[in-house]
């Protein structure tokens, strides 16, 4: 078998679903998590520290009969801000979607200020996105600034 060939096959090919790539390794497992993959029963794939030609290493999700919605795909972009969503129907990739910030996150984060409403009163959480490049963000109610690496996903 060609090395070419070898590396095809590092990751099984699949027939229908989403497979999410260029997943910086030391965030694979935190998409892992916040996807709730442990509950699927479809067929999953993990790769982790895979070689790219874009990065050093990466690492890459597929699953099989899953297609993301919206809310989902902002939950990978709050830790892993470049990735891409391949959506595969008939082993053929029919959509790539590249993951980035929105504007405004809805429901997702929790505000890290304890004496933010959001915190006290059972509402849902605004925030607003203020550096995409950086991730930061803004509570829209006591206006707190995160940064990316304080963010906690609720």
């Amino acid at each position: 078998m060609s090395p070419e060939k070898k590396k095809e096959l590092q990751v099984a090919a699949l027939e229908n679903g989403t497979s999410i790539d260029h997943i910086p390794p030391a965030q694979l497992f935190k998409v892992a998590s916040l996807l709730e993959l442990e509950g699927m029963d479809n067929t999953i794939t993990i790769g982790n520290n895979l070689q790219s030609k874009k990065m050093e290493s990466k690492g890459m999700i597929k699953i099989s009969d899953k297609f993301f919605e919206e809310n989902e795909i902002n939950r990978i972009a709050l830790i892993a801000p470049n990735v891409v969503l391949n959506i595969i129907r008939d082993y053929e990739v029919v959509e790539k979607k590249k993951v980035e910030l929105p504007e405004e996150i809805t429901g997702i984060v929790k505000c890290n200020n304890p004496k933010c409403i959001t915190n006290n009163e059972p509402m849902v959480t605004r925030f607003d996105v203020i550096d995409k490049e950086k991730g930061t963000i803004r509570c829209r109610y006591c206006e707190r600034k995160i940064l990316k690496e304080d963010i906690v996903i609720k």
